[in-house]
């Protein structure tokens, strides 16, 4: 989720980020501010459409997971390992693709990364042995991290900076609906027609847009092309300096730490544990589990709307909200987990699918902290550090349960416990930099405005 996701405000420029970051308002009055409208709707659309079939690729194990333990006839913890070492390849490349985008534009980035997750899906769906199956989502998780980051930076090189926040979460918006596939068709496909004929047929759609990319998508409007890099952009001190300094800010940590906090409960519900949990924990049918997850995608939906409208408008809303959805999420997984019966029942989990759809905006938040912390140049890097939080916790959190089942014997009240330590984690981690982050985020709005008032005409 992502994005990822999810994910979503990575390099999107917003109200409060105009010209922030040393040396950042100077680089913002070189170019003119994007002019959006009808044609960046369309080129962004292209790379949106990227995102919605990388997040396709990603969830489809989702639905898939008690399939590929039959198929390959692992346990639990092997099981979980497919997840995990997608995700560990998706954050371990979000800083080298921050620097790439950062380097060599959109297209590129995103070109390359359709053309590896399209082999990685075509791999998965003929795979036969578990081998062959992990390293094709290897691949495919390669690619998939390269969508996201790239897609945000595109919007702000086509988006005028006050569109920042809304446009970030339609991106995560229309990525999410990539969800509704796996959860609706892929499902469907997978027990009519079977396991390669169903991946098979998937891995078509990367060849779609990878076409409909190479024909149509430009990196920048014209008149709106970004500062050229200058001569000492280039080389490993440099990709130091890039990654030092967007960690040295505090916004940047925090955005991470919201993406950590925020994302990781409902990815893993959508990307492995939430088919198993519902059907062998809570004794649903397996078309019942299916609506409950695609009521989380909906929720997410409609939820990011919502969030993208209030963070345009009150940019003090970001910590309440961030904070508020951690709070919901632990409080209605609490109650299933801690329901006396066997099985909780059907309206407490419409409630905790409806919760965990917030899960995915509410992580879209982070990049928001980062963004005003960042000049251009570094939005990339920026958002590659951000991103890497969410999925970092879920890949602890993958591994956690997979790990816990085994050894409780499917225990699933105490395997997604799991979840509450890692919220408490982030939760501390926001607290403590929060205060931080705004009193640095306030003295770059104050330079920004003074630079702006003192540039030549």
């Amino acid at each position: 989720m992502s994005a990822g996701s999810g994910s979503a405000g990575g390099s999107l420029g917003s109200d409060d980020a105009a010209g922030s970051g040393t040396g950042g308002g100077s680089a913002r009055l070189m170019s003119a501010d994007p002019p959006g409208g009808g044609r960046a709707m369309a080129v962004w659309g292209i790379g949106v459409a990227v995102y919605f079939v990388a997040i396709t690729y990603r969830t489809s194990l989702g639905v898939a997971g008690l399939d590929a333990a039959e198929r390959f006839h692992i346990n639990a913890s092997a099981l979980s390992t497919f997840s995990i070492l997608q995700l560990l390849v998706y954050a371990g490349m979000q800083i080298p693709v921050g620097l790439l985008v950062d380097r060599l534009g959109p297209k590129k980035v995103l070109t390359l990364g359709v053309v590896l997750y399209t082999v990685g899906q075509f791999g998965f769906a003929l795979s036969s042995s578990y081998a062959m199956a992990l390293g094709s989502r290897a691949l495919l998780g390669c690619g998939d991290a390269m969508t996201f980051i790239t897609v945000l930076r595109l919007g702000s090189r086509w988006f005028p900076a006050r569109r920042g926040p809304m446009i970030a979460q339609v991106a995560a918006l229309v990525g999410m609906a990539g969800n509704l596939i796996s959860t609706l068709i892929l499902a469907r496909f997978l027990h009519s027609f079977g396991w390669t004929p169903t991946f098979a047929a998937s891995a078509v759609g990367g060849i779609v847009v990878l076409i409909v990319l190479l024909l149509f998508l430009k990196d920048h409007p014209e008149g709106c092309e970004p500062p050229p890099s200058s001569a000492g952009h280039t080389g490993a001190g440099f990709v130091r300096r890039q990654i030092a300094d967007a960690w040295r800010e505090p916004g940047t940590r925090l955005g991470m730490w919201v993406h950590f906090t925020t994302q990781f409960p409902a990815m893993v519900f959508l990307l492995l544990w939430g088919l198993p949990f519902l059907v062998e924990a809570q004794g649903l049918p397996r078309g019942t589990a299916g609506e409950l997850l695609t009521l989380v995608v909906l929720s997410n939906m409609v939820v990011g709307l919502v969030f993208g409208q209030i963070i345009a408008r009150h940019h003090a809303a970001r910590t309440p909200l961030a904070l508020g959805t951690v709070g919901a999420t632990a409080l209605m997984w609490g109650l299933v987990l801690a329901w006396p019966a066997d099985h909780a029942p059907m309206g407490l989990l419409i409630v905790l699918c409806t919760v965990l759809g917030a899960c995915g905006p509410a992580s879209m938040i982070g990049f928001d902290f980062a963004r005003p912390a960042n000049p251009p140049e570094r939005q990339g890097t920026a958002s590659g550090i951000v991103n890497m939080g969410g999925f970092t916790a879920s890949m602890t959190t993958l591994l956690a349960i997979g790990v816990l089942l085994d050894a409780t014997g499917d225990n699933y009240r105490i395997a997604f416990a799991s979840i509450f330590v890692l919220e408490a984690l982030g939760v501390a981690q926001i607290l403590r930099l929060r205060r931080r982050a705004a009193r640095r985020e306030r003295e770059r709005l104050v330079v920004s405005r003074v630079e702006a008032v003192h540039v030549p005409a």
